[in-house]
């Protein structure tokens, strides 16, 4: 009887997780990102895509307890579960893949830091800087990169206004970029 109901329970999260890591995926991949806004749409842009999505929603349920906090941890076990098996996709060693994933966590961690800090400050500028470094390390202007902070700031505010059962409940919703 309690493994049947612990399935179902399991189950249930499961399905939750999936829904809104779907969600996040679909939010990373968005057309303007790679058409307008000119993030490279490679493995790596992917990726910061990806992660920037994944901050945000990080960022949105830090700090609260239960379920949500454990919804966040299942998220961010999927998240790097998601690159571990893209990384053997693009033909990356059973040997090389815990090299690689260990610098794409620190890559992870570190924009979070940044992403994290600007946020806070609501400083538009150090967030607009840490996205042209972390996005596109190879541009000396990247003026795209304004935009794509105000889209932050759009997205930490519209995730900020949703209920944390809603989110729970695997309801979650990012806003359209709106390519200028």
């Amino acid at each position: 009887m309690f493994q049947r109901l612990f399935g179902r329970e399991r189950q249930a999260n499961r399905a939750i997780t999936d829904a809104l890591y779907t969600r996040i995926v679909a939010a990373a991949r968005q057309e303007p990102f790679y058409s307008a806004w000119d993030v490279p749409d490679t493995p790596l842009g992917r990726f910061e895509m990806l992660s920037l999505h994944m901050f945000l929603f990080q960022h949105r349920l830090r700090g609260e307890t239960g379920a949500s906090a454990d919804i966040a941890q299942q998220l961010i076990d999927e998240f790097f579960l998601d690159v571990d098996h893209s990384l053997r996709e693009l033909g990356i060693s059973d040997v090389g893949v815990p090299k690689r994933m260990k610098k794409l966590a620190k890559m992870f961690y570190g924009r979070t830091e940044s992403y994290k800090d600007a946020l806070e400050r609501v400083d538009h500028a150090a967030l607009a800087a840490a996205l042209m470094r972390n996005v596109r390390p190879d541009a000396k202007e990247w003026p795209q990169a304004s935009e794509l902070a105000d889209y932050v700031f759009a997205a930490n505010r519209a995730l900020a206004e949703l209920p944390s059962q809603d989110i729970c409940a695997g309801k979650l919703t990012y806003p359209v970029p709106q390519a200028a």
